[in-house]
C-alpha cells in the first residue's frame, strides 16, 4: 500500500502528470466531436488494441533509456506472428503456453540478433534495426510461402485470449498489466535498472564504474525482442489473422511516439514504465478518436510523427531550460 501512495505521489509531481493531463483532454474533446468514442463497443477495442503498444513499449522504454532505438519491432511483430501460425497450421492441438514461449523465444532471438550488431559490430543503432526491419520483415514472408495466417488457422483457445478471462477482462490486458508491473519494478527498484539509466545517462561513467555497459544494452535489446515476439502472439489472438505484409506495418512508430511522449528522452537517461504506460494509452485514445470521427488513416501517420516532434522538442526546451537555469 505504501508503494502504491508512493507511485501516485511521483505521478503528480512528475512530468507524467502533464501526460494525464493530456489524456484527460483527450477524452473530454471526445465526449464533443466524437461522442461514439464511449460505445462499449468502442471502448473494448480500445481496451484490446492498448496492451500490444503497451507490451511492446515497456521493452522501447528499456532501448531509449539506454540512449538506442528499436525500429525493427513491428517487423518481429509479424515473424513472431507468423511463426505462431504455421505451427499450429502444422500442429493444431499445440497448448496455448507453448506457443507463446515459442512465440517468445522467436523475439528474443531476433533481439539477440540487433543485440550483437550494436554491441560487437559498433554498427548505430538505428541503422542495424533499419535494416533488420527489412530483413526480418522478408523473413515473414519466408516462414508463410507469401501466404498469410487465416482465422481458420488459429484455434479458438488462442482467439478467446481476446474476448475474456476468470475475472471478465480479457487475458490480453491482463498480461500487458503484469508486464508493466514488471518493468516498472525492474527499471526502478533493481539494480538492472539503476544500471540501464547509468548506461543512458552517461556510457563512459558507467564503464569506469565497472558496468558492462555492452551487456545492459544487449539485455535491453533482447527484452524489447522477447516482448516484440510476445506482441505477434497477441496480435495473431486480437484481429484472428497474421498477414506478412501488413502485420507490425508502422507499428515502430506507434511504439516510439507512445514512449517518447511518456517521457523517457531519447537522448537516454531518463524514463518510467509509468510515463510509457500513460503515452500508450494517450496514443490510443487520439488514434481512435481521429477513427471514431471517420478521419482518413493518414492524419494517424501524421499524429504520430507530430507527436514525436513535439516531444523531442519539449526535451530540447526543458534541457536548454535547465542548463540556463544551472549556469
Amino acid at each position: 500500500m505504501q508503494a502504491f501512495g508512493d507511485l501516485l505521489r511521483k505521478l503528480v509531481r512528475s512530468r507524467e502528470s502533464g501526460v494525464l493531463a493530456f489524456l484527460l483532454l483527450a477524452f473530454a474533446v471526445a465526449a464533443v466531436l466524437a461522442p461514439r468514442f464511449y460505445s462499449l463497443q468502442n471502448l473494448r477495442n480500445l481496451l484490446l488494441d492498448t496492451p500490444l503498444v503497451v507490451t511492446v513499449g515497456m521493452g522501447m522504454t528499456a532501448v531509449i533509456v539506454c540512449r538506442q532505438i528499436d525500429l525493427s519491432v513491428g517487423s518481429i511483430v509479424a515473424v513472431s506472428g507468423m511463426v505462431v501460425g504455421e505451427l499450429y497450421r502444422a500442429h493444431p492441438g499445440l497448448p496455448t503456453p507453448v506457443a507463446m514461449a515459442a512465440g517468445v523465444a522467436v523475439g528474443v532471438l531476433l533481439g539477440m540478433g540487433n543485440a550483437l550488431l550494436v554491441t560487437y559490430l559498433k554498427v548505430p543503432s538505428i541503422i542495424t534495426t533499419l535494416g533488420t526491419m527489412s530483413i526480418y520483415r522478408g523473413l515473414a514472408f519466408v516462414i508463410g510461402h507469401g501466404n498469410q495466417i487465416n482465422p481458420n488457422d488459429l484455434p479458438a483457445r488462442l482467439v478467446s485470449l481476446s474476448i475474456t478471462s476468470p475475472i471478465g477482462v480479457p487475458f490480453l490486458a491482463l498480461f500487458a498489466l503484469l508486464i508493466f508491473v514488471a518493468t516498472h519494478i525492474f527499471l526502478s527498484r533493481s539494480r538492472w535498472g539503476r544500471a540501464v539509466y547509468a548506461t543512458g545517462g552517461n556510457p563512459d561513467a558507467a564503464r569506469l564504474s565497472g558496468l558492462s555497459t555492452n551487456g545492459i544494452i544487449a539485455g535491453s535489446f533482447i527484452t524489447c525482442g522477447a516482448l516484440a515476439g510476445l506482441a505477434g502472439i497477441m496480435y495473431a489472438s486480437r484481429f484472428g489473422f497474421v498477414n506478412p505484409a501488413q502485420t507490425g506495418t508502422g507499428f515502430e512508430l506507434q511504439v516510439i511516439a507512445a514512449t517518447v511522449i511518456g517521457g523517457t528522452q531519447v537522448t537516454g537517461g531518463s524514463g518510467t514504465a509509468v510515463g510509457t504506460l500513460l503515452g500508450c494509452i494517450l496514443l490510443a485514445a487520439i488514434v481512435n478518436i481521429l477513427t471514431v470521427a471517420h478521419l482518413s488513416g493518414r492524419w494517424q501517420l501524421a499524429a504520430y510523427g507530430a507527436i514525436i516532434l513535439v516531444a523531442i522538442v519539449a526535451d530540447s526546451a526543458g534541457r536548454r531550460q535547465r542548463v540556463t537555469v544551472a549556469a
